[in-house]
């Protein structure tokens, strides 16, 4: 015989059923916020990951004549390298996003790849011109351009550049024509500006270092001497405007290193000339490295 519920069980019953349902609905709405915000933050995820861009430079390859067998080891090794100051470049672009100032891409990255790439495309001149005609103009190809969109190569890479291990040296360096300027380059050390604050950018001396200079080159030395002085006068300058931007290792980095590519690339001009009419100089590029002072 079965026995009616008492009131009291009844309304028992109904308040947990009640219960139940608002524990569920509430986890149910719970569940719809967490996975929309799980989608958004996906979505603001992938778009902090955009690429910053790509760097793409000129072909060097095709603008080449015939490489005279004796030169072709040289040749490919520069060709090489150059290819492989683009990744290098490129990595650098990804792991620097955000930081430095709007220039920041230009005189960090785009303006050192141009002067490493001045110097190799100039050994590669250089060593075709031991045996035959030296090819002329080449730097033109030098500059190279942030595609922002992150497209690869926008300019004609292709059939070129191949390697391109590191930028290894730039001895040789018979160009660089971008600095023009720096008359005189005596002394270079601690060179004028930036007394205070930042410090100075100091080099080693390259007069002093040179054999008798032949007359038949003292036009063309006596120029790239003058030469080395504006780039420490336009090192030193931008030490100062530069003061707070970047990293830690960015005064190496922005300014030191593409110094000293700029530096060796003339140094070696300078040997060049001297040694079309007599014993070229050796070892000049241990004078390319400058330190900063403070």
């Amino acid at each position: 015989m079965s026995r009616a519920l008492p009131k009291y069980n009844k309304r028992r019953v109904g308040l947990i059923g009640g219960a139940a349902a608002v524990a569920l609905s509430g986890a149910v709405i719970a569940g719809s916020a967490l996975a929309g915000e799980t989608s958004k933050s996906t979505t603001q995820a992938a778009r902090t990951k955009a690429s910053p861009g790509t760097i793409s430079c000129p072909a060097v390859a095709p603008s080449l004549p015939a490489v005279p067998a004796s030169a072709k080891a040289e040749v490919d090794r520069n060709l090489a390298l150059l290819d492989t100051q683009i990744r290098e470049a490129n990595t650098r672009l990804v792991n620097t996003v955000g930081q430095g100032g709007p220039n920041f891409v230009q005189n960090a990255i785009l303006g050192p790849l141009k002067d490493k790439r001045v110097a190799t495309i100039n050994r590669i001149a250089t060593a075709i011109g031991r045996t035959a005609a030296k090819p002329q103009g080449l730097d033109r190809l030098a500059t190279c351009a942030l595609n922002a969109n992150g497209n690869a190569a926008a300019a004609p890479q292709a059939g070129g550049n191949t390697g391109n291990a590191g930028n290894a040296g730039n001895a040789g360096n018979a160009g660089n024509a971008r600095n023009a300027g720096n008359a005189g380059n005596s002394g270079n050390t601690g060179n004028a500006g930036s007394a205070a604050g930042p410090g100075t950018i100091s080099c080693p001396d390259v007069r002093s270092k040179l054999p008798a200079v032949p007359a038949s080159a003292k036009a063309e030395v006596d120029r790239n001497l003058a030469l080395l002085d504006t780039q420490i006068r336009e090192a030193n300058t931008r030490l100062v405007n530069t003061v707070g931007q970047g990293g830690p290792n960015f005064v190496q980095n922005a300014i030191l290193g593409p110094l000293k590519d700029k530096r060796v690339a003339t140094v070696n001009r300078i040997a060049t000339a001297i040694g079309r009419t007599a014993a070229k100089p050796q070892g000049l590029d241990s004078l390319g490295a400058c330190t900063l002072t403070k």
